[in-house]
């Protein structure tokens, strides 16, 4: 093995091997072929030329991309215990590859690696695997030999800019990062599998490439399918480090996968703009002093802090990618103008709202507890990202904390007996919009960024927040203390209850000017706790605006 690992040598040794092969020398080739043969009818016929009905060979066949398929072992499970104890006998595997020419006339030098998942057999890891490999592709004869590559993480591949320009290879990696596995888990699986097999293993690995016909939805884009034997003879020659295992695995179209990307950036741009429709009906329906006090600072402080997170994510995710960053950087911006305009101006008007006596003490004061406002939403922010660097791995507990974020609002309509604080299309708008992210993530069977499907998360996501806010609008048109047992409420202001002194002389509602007519049903005026008469009508709208009696000036309890 150790004059493979040179990085030209092995170029020149890899065409060596393979060309004496094709004259007949079959000996370097042979654990492959006998191997192939009790495996699989395909590769019964171990003639490396083209039969004469075979495509053109003229013809070259580019097989730089990304393909996804499986893998199996030849046997029914795993054969030998000398190296890695797979979970399974069969999962899925992705194959990142560059083909290179070289001066050989249809020789290419091809690098890249294979992923493999469902390897290990442990419930804590996701079960990936992953090995570099290099090798040649003698495009004539559709075939394709790679050994693993043995050279250190510093050294760059060639062609780096595909890896680096790959959105489904990236994003992938993003997701994994994101949503799955720790960068210790897999720094450490990196190093049990691939550095220990280039110790103990020699790999080898044998395809034919086969090209597919392409449908509909590929347009004019060649894809190409590859049918190989992968084997591990031990280094010493005392058996084989695990069973021969068969790949098979299929090339993608990645603009297929853009146009994904794209689409997903879309839904989010376009939910973006209707929650600042939605923001703009609420702010409207609260647009008083009185109205925006009976929204919880607390609620629309964690919607602007999961809109920042989303801003950050989509602004991330587009670096990572160059070819889809403006796709992602436009549905940053969006999440941007959510959470740094609208979200934040709401905030400070509810803040406001929550002080009427500090406005009028100077700029000092206001300036003072802006500042304050301020760093704490940063500080949560911030601090909210290196909470979840450090438990990414209990990302969904995470999420449902941050989905909760109605249950403040439900608090506050209990304890302040508000009336009416949000508007009915601002909650289930808002429901609505902030379910189709996570939805399509952990619930759409061909999302973008290659999540496995959870019903159970999702349906247990939809029912949480659905309840939220049933209860809201439940309090909407009920009372905010609707589902409170009586018994255990605090005693409540009556605004009809009856004078005990001679309600038969007259007085004037000073909001409308006119006379109140004590002499008639209770229902028809409202009496303040400082004895002040109203009616009914002109009292309510009042508190809409201001929580003062019109009179005295002084503060009136919830009605």
């Amino acid at each position: 093995m150790d004059g493979w690992r040179g990085g030209k040598g092995f170029v020149k040794s890899a065409i060596l091997v393979l060309l004496l092969g094709f004259l007949g020398a079959s000996t370097a080739l042979r654990p492959l072929r006998e191997r192939a043969s009790a495996a699989s009818g395909s590769w019964g016929n171990q003639r490396l030329f083209l039969r004469r009905d075979d495509s053109d060979i003229s013809s070259y066949w580019n097989i730089t991309g990304t393909y996804r398929g499986r893998w199996s072992f030849v046997e029914t499970t795993n054969g030998s215990s000398r190296f890695l104890e797979f979970g399974k006998s069969n999962g899925e595997s992705v194959l990142e590859l560059v083909s290179t020419p070289t001066k050989i006339s249809g020789v290419h030098y091809v690098q890249g690696a294979i992923t493999f998942h469902d390897v290990f057999d442990n419930e804590h890891e996701n079960g990936v695997a992953q090995m570099r490999v290099e090798g040649v592709y003698i495009w004539p004869f559709r075939q394709l030999r790679m050994v693993a590559n043995s050279g250190t993480d510093g050294q760059p591949l060639q062609e780096e800019d595909y890896f680096l320009s790959n959105p489904y290879h990236l994003l992938g990696v993003f997701s994994s990062q994101v949503f799955q596995e720790s960068t210790r888990d897999k720094i450490r699986r990196k190093k049990s599998f691939t550095y220990d097999m280039e110790k103990h293993c020699n790999i080898e690995i044998a395809a034919q490439v086969s090209h597919v016909s392409s449908s509909q939805n590929d347009g004019d884009h060649d894809r190409y399918h590859l049918d190989g034997l992968m084997e591990s003879p031990a280094v010493d020659d005392d058996g084989e480090c695990f069973s021969p295992i068969l790949l098979n695995a299929t090339s993608l179209n990645i603009e297929v996968y853009y146009n994904k990307a794209v689409n997903y950036t879309l839904m989010v741009t376009f939910i973006s703009f209707l929650q600042v429709l939605l923001l703009i009906r609420q702010m409207e329906h609260s647009n008083t002093q009185s109205g925006a006090a009976k929204v919880s600072i607390l609620m629309i402080g964690q919607q602007a802090i999961m809109d920042a997170y989303l801003c950050l994510l989509h602004l991330t995710a587009g670096i990572l990618v160059e070819s889809l960053f403006n796709a992602f950087a436009t549905a940053a911006f969006f999440k941007f103008v959510v959470f740094s305009i609208f979200e934040m101006r709401y905030l400070l008007a509810i803040w406001k709202a929550n002080r009427p006596m500090n406005n009028g003490e100077g700029w000092e004061t206001m300036r003072r507890e802006l500042s304050v406002l301020y760093s704490r939403f940063y500080g949560i922010l911030l601090g909210g990202i290196l909470v979840m660097y450090e438990l990414h791995n209990f990302l969904r507990p995470i999420l449902f904390i941050l989905y909760s974020f109605w249950i403040p609002q439900i608090t506050i309509n209990v304890i302040r007996d508000t009336r009416k604080p949000l508007h009915p299309h601002y909650i289930l708008g808002m429901t609505l919009t902030r379910l189709a992210i996570p939805l399509y993530i952990f619930g759409c069977p061909s999302n973008f960024m290659r999540i496995e499907v959870d019903t159970n998360w999702c349906i247990s996501l939809g029912v949480f927040l659905g309840l939220q806010a049933s209860i809201l609008l439940l309090q909407h048109y009920f009372g905010s203390r609707w589902f409170i047992p009586r018994q255990i409420l605090p005693e409540k202001y009556s605004y009809y209850r009856r004078l005990e002194s001679d309600t038969t002389q007259t007085t004037d509602c000073v909001i409308c000017m006119t006379a109140v007519d004590l002499t008639q049903r209770s229902n028809d005026y409202m009496v303040t706790p400082c004895d002040h008469f109203f009616h009914s009508g002109c009292l309510q709208r009042w508190m809409d605006i201001k929580m003062e009696c019109p009179t005295c000036r002084r503060s009136l309890p919830p009605a």
